[in-house]
């Protein structure tokens, strides 16, 4: 059995992010995560098949693995299979999507599952609307398939996981080159011509799944991997000083640095050549590579990327891109005075993120100013500044400048480039 690992999506849900299969957590991209679950559960022939913007790095990463270029992005997941499917000939495939982290036994299910029929579909009961594939059942047979159908109006509880076996693919194959639709459902419209056809099992699965379309889905899929930590690892011995405390499970790559009367409370994952500085303290996050966590700050259930820089910062519950720095002063608000939901705001819409505890999420290449304030569920885009004293209320796109004017968030394009930092970067990655 074939395993095709689809990765083309452009990530455009996951602004002001880059690319979200490429995005470092705990020590691996979200792919090398992907891959060794799909290792653990017995898939030993992946195929990845991906777009120009991801498939260099993904046969960096592995280069033993096939990979496939999609055609036409813009057809979503019928433009990958379409690439990937006639390779397969006749051949049985288990189609799996990037974007849907679940546990490895799933795979095994899967499998025996479709022994015994046409293909199998693995589903997870919810309990609340997720914008995605429910499925209708009868016994164990999958009779239809609604993508999106809009909250009340679902036709079960079961949500369809992109993680399908067919056993013949040139059946899928044929129904997808008939298959026209002016939305990104083209697969999901063939697949739901099939099951009335053939027979389809559903797999009801009951373990770990998270869907990351969003940036703030990595936040409980970080939880989940924090928990998953080998056990407690010091790596070509850092240096740690001795009034400093580390509890719980902690990992600590190669060339770290933990500071007099710094502390790191797991499960925490800490990057290589990265500092703790003095008097910090970072409890249940993943730090990148090349950070510099300065003094007196505190990160808290956050994620960082590569290089990025505080001072006397609070993070909490938050998503930072790669070199980012954060001047003196600067809190992340992550919780509402209410208690409530927080929601965020994408493509003109106000979406639930489902979590009460989400700070901000800022994009690669920002400078983040003195006594800056932000609140809960904010997005600030790549290459912005955003200057001392203001008070972030709102998303800021991309290449902004930011500052306050009269108690009001003001926003211009940013017409300085942080060159010198970008510099700083290449001189610190060239020197190891």
């Amino acid at each position: 059995m074939k395993t095709l690992l689809l990765l083309a999506g452009r990530s455009r849900r996951f602004w002001p992010l880059r690319e979200k299969t490429l995005f470092p957590i705990c020590g691996k991209t979200l792919l090398e995560h992907q891959v060794e679950r799909l290792r653990a559960g017995g898939c030993r022939e992946i195929i990845l098949v991906g777009g120009a913007h991801n498939l260099h790095e993904a046969k960096r990463l592995f280069p033993n693995l096939r990979t496939i270029r999609q055609a036409n992005l813009d057809l979503g997941m019928q433009g990958a299979l379409l690439s990937a499917l006639p390779s397969c000939k006749k051949e049985s495939v288990m189609i799996m999507s990037a974007n849907d982290v679940i546990e490895p036994q799933a795979y095994r299910e899967l499998r025996a599952a479709a022994a015994k029929a046409d293909g199998a579909i693995l589903a997870k009961r919810v309990e609340r609307y997720f914008p995605g594939g429910y499925l209708t059942v009868k016994g164990n047979r999958v009779t239809s398939i609604v993508e999106k159908p809009g909250e009340g109006k679902e036709p079960s509880n079961l949500v369809n996981i992109v993680a399908h076996i067919h056993n013949d693919s040139s059946v899928l194959l044929a129904a997808l080159r008939h298959v026209r639709s002016p939305r990104d459902d083209a697969y999901e419209r063939a697949l739901a011509e099939l099951v009335r056809t053939h027979r389809f099992t559903v797999v009801r699965y009951g373990g770990f799944w998270q869907a990351v379309k969003f940036p703030w889905q990595i936040l409980p899929l970080l939880n989940h991997l924090l928990q998953g930590l080998p056990k407690s690892q010091k790596r070509h011995s850092p240096s740690i000083h001795p009034t400093a405390v580390l509890e719980g499970n902690v990992v600590l790559s190669s060339g770290v640095k933990i500071l007099p009367h710094a502390s790191v409370i797991g499960p925490s994952f800490i990057g290589r050549d990265t500092v703790i500085g003095t008097g910090a303290l970072v409890r249940q996050s993943s730090i990148g590579n090349l950070c510099v966590i300065g003094y007196n700050t505190e990160v808290k259930a956050s994620i960082l990327s590569h290089h990025v820089w505080t001072h006397s910062t609070y993070i909490g519950d938050s998503v930072i891109g790669e070199n980012v720095a954060f001047g003196a002063g600067v809190v992340t608000g992550n919780f509402r005075l209410d208690e409530g939901e927080i929601s965020s705001q994408w493509g003109g819409r106000t979406i639930p993120t489902g979590l009460q505890k989400f700070g901000a999420v800022i994009g690669e290449g920002s400078r983040i100013g003195i006594q800056v304030g932000t609140n809960p569920g904010v997005k600030i885009g790549k290459g912005s500044f955003v200057c001392g004293g203001a008070f972030v209320t709102e998303d800021v796109p991309d290449h902004s400048f930011v500052c306050s004017k009269y108690g009001a968030q003001c926003v211009r394009e940013n017409r300085v480039q942080a060159l010198q930092a970008n510099k700083r970067v290449k001189f610190r990655r060239a020197a190891l």
